[in-house]
């Protein structure tokens, strides 16, 4: 399981409870798995992480994942390129092919890479906060109630909204936006 996006103590010391109850550590791993699957990388840094990639015929293709710290190895159908002289990369995750374009074959090109934060934003902590506070302070209530024949059910709530925060923290840090519906 990935680390949570944000540190127990800050939500334990807003919620006056311990860093290691365990409701507070799965609201916390919750939250960090909502916001990671929001703008769809990991966030937190990732070292040698290998990706296969189609290629598009283009002069870039872009990684899944971002900020980019380093290319440690690209190969081109098996063929180990040079990064400055074969293709340049960005902190943004594009991959330039120098002098030319990328074959428009599948699952041609292969590269090891590091991306991510460390240390996570404190943009991304505090929404991250937010939301494992409103998933601990979920409590069971009266979801129908029938006063003909006395009859009460009990819920508990289904969803957590979003405060604006999280919308704006999850549009700055969202990858692959033109793929969206």
């Amino acid at each position: 399981m990935a680390e949570p996006l944000a540190d127990p103590g800050e939500l334990a010391a807003s919620l006056g409870v311990p860093a290691s109850d365990p409701k507070l550590l799965w609201a916390l791993n919750a939250a960090s798995r909502r916001f990671r699957g929001a703008v769809r990388h990991p966030v937190s840094a990732v070292t040698g992480d290998t990706i296969v990639l189609d290629g598009n015929g283009q002069e870039s293709v872009l990684l899944p994942a971002a900020p980019v710290t380093a290319v440690s190895s690209l190969t081109l159908d098996g063929s180990l390129l040079t990064d400055g002289t074969d293709f340049a990369w960005s902190a943004d995750g594009f991959l330039r092919r120098t002098g030319g374009c990328w074959p428009d074959r599948l699952r041609c090109i292969r590269v090891v890479y590091d991306h991510g934060f460390d240390p996570v934003p404190e943009d991304i902590a505090e929404v991250v906060i937010d939301q494992a506070r409103a998933l601990y302070r979920i409590e069971p209530g009266v979801a129908s109630k029938t006063v003909g024949a006395q009859s009460v059910a009990f819920g508990m709530q289904a969803s957590i909204g979003v405060t604006a925060q999280w919308t704006a923290a999850v549009e700055r840090y969202r990858l692959n936006r033109g793929d969206r519906p």
